[in-house]
């Protein structure tokens, strides 16, 4: 059961906050203008804390359920996780700062900010996945961390195809034929579902000794985070008309 729900989380994760990183690193090319910038933001907007929301609870299923797994995963990996934690913290910086200026530079900067800090995610995230299903690290990581990275940008396009409208809709839609948006948003998910599963196979799942207390407390909250993931998306089904509060 802990390895479940260690799976629930940690795929949620890669399918939901894979779209918002996606989004974020093909920011220069979706939007062309401050104004075309902010709508795509738009896109992504109602969805990424609760997709970051799927993130913070892997991170506590780890400490609480694998404490040994967190330690090797740790270990191995120190200046990994924190470019990755870096990489959040400015990916989400530029999100919500952006917007408190009507600066052209200073929307400029923090555009810059949202773009750098979603490649950041992605190529960690990446090479994080990379060391774990083919043992790779340092700089021969580069590549499987760029084709990992690549299956997040083109996620990414595929969501943004299914939000946007008009020429935006169109430049996202480069990679889906047209209004294969949806064909092609399934397809990237299933990819990063099978690169999460086969890598989790890889690791060595042995659930600590706290699993008694913890289990039945996270299989109660888990209907809740699933039922407000769905509300969300439905409130939100409909594309995007304009600019967001961000």
């Amino acid at each position: 059961m802990e390895i479940f729900i260690l799976a629930f989380f940690a795929l949620g994760y890669l399918v939901l906050g894979g779209a918002d990183i996606g989004v974020g690193m093909a920011l220069p090319y979706l939007g062309r203008t401050a104004t075309e910038r902010r709508e795509v933001i738009a896109a992504i907007a109602p969805f990424f804390l609760g997709n970051e929301v799927w993130l913070v609870a892997t991170a506590g299923v780890l400490a609480g359920l694998f404490p040994e797994l967190e330690g090797e995963l740790l270990s191995g990996n120190h200046t990994l996780v924190v470019v990755l934690v870096l990489a959040w913290a400015v990916r989400d910086m530029g999100l919500w700062l952006r917007g408190r200026e009507p600066g052209a530079r200073w929307q400029a900067f923090w555009d810059g900010a949202i773009v750098a800090g979603s490649w950041g995610l992605a190529l960690s995230w990446g090479a994080l996945l990379s060391h774990v299903l083919v043992g790779i690290q340092g700089p021969f990581a580069v590549l499987p961390a760029a084709v990992v990275a690549a299956l997040f940008a083109t996620h990414g396009l595929a969501f943004a195809a299914l939000r946007l409208r008009g020429t935006l809709r169109e430049r996202a839609a480069v990679l889906s034929g047209g209004a294969g948006e949806a064909r092609t948003y399934a397809l990237t998910a299933a990819v990063l579902l099978a690169v999460g599963v086969l890598a989790g196979l890889r690791l060595p799942l042995h659930p600590g000794t706290s699993g008694s207390v913890l289990v039945p407390l996270i299989l109660t909250l888990m209907p809740l985070l699933a039922a407000a993931q769905a509300w969300v998306w439905w409130m939100f089904r409909h594309r995007v008309t304009g600019p967001s509060y961000l």
